[in-house]
C-alpha cells in the first residue's frame, strides 16, 4: 500500500487504498492508513473517498497518524469540514499535553533541588 502511495497517482491508487483499510487483519488496515497519510505529504490533497474512509476511523485509533498528517500537509480549504474540527481537536489535546509535560518537568525539577539542599 505505501508503495502505491509513492509511485501511482492518487486517483487510481486510492481505491485501492480505500479497499485495504477495511481488510480484517489490524496490520495490513495500519500500512493501508500509513499509505493515506504518506499520500497526504506526497501529494498535499486526498480524494473524497480517502477522506471519509478517514473519517469512518475516527482519531484515536489506527487513523490517528494519518488524520495527523492530513492535517499537517494538507491546507484546509481541500478538506471537509470534519477535518476542521479534529484540527481543533488536536490543537486542543496537544497544548493540554505541553501544559502536563512542563508542570510535571516543573514539579520534578523542584524536588530535585528541594532534595540537593538536605543532603
Amino acid at each position: 500500500m505505501i508503495g502505491l502511495a509513492f509511485q501511482c497517482p492518487l486517483e487510481e491508487a486510492s481505491p485501492r487504498i480505500v479497499r485495504a483499510m477495511r481488510l480484517s487483519d489490524p496490520a495490513q488496515r495500519g500500512f493501508a492508513f500509513t499509505a493515506a497519510g504518506t499520500a497526504a505529504r506526497l501529494r498535499g490533497e486526498l480524494t473524497p473517498e480517502l477522506c471519509a474512509a478517514l473519517r469512518a476511523e475516527g482519531p484515536g485509533g489506527i487513523a490517528e497518524n494519518a488524520i495527523r498528517d492530513t492535517l499537517t500537509f494538507v491546507p484546509l480549504r481541500r478538506l471537509p469540514w470534519w477535518f476542521t474540527w479534529q484540527m481543533v481537536r488536536t490543537t486542543v489535546l496537544d497544548k493540554l499535553d505541553a501544559w502536563r509535560l512542563r508542570a510535571t518537568f516543573a514539579a520534578e525539577d523542584a524536588w530535585k533541588a528541594l532534595r540537593g539542599r538536605r543532603a
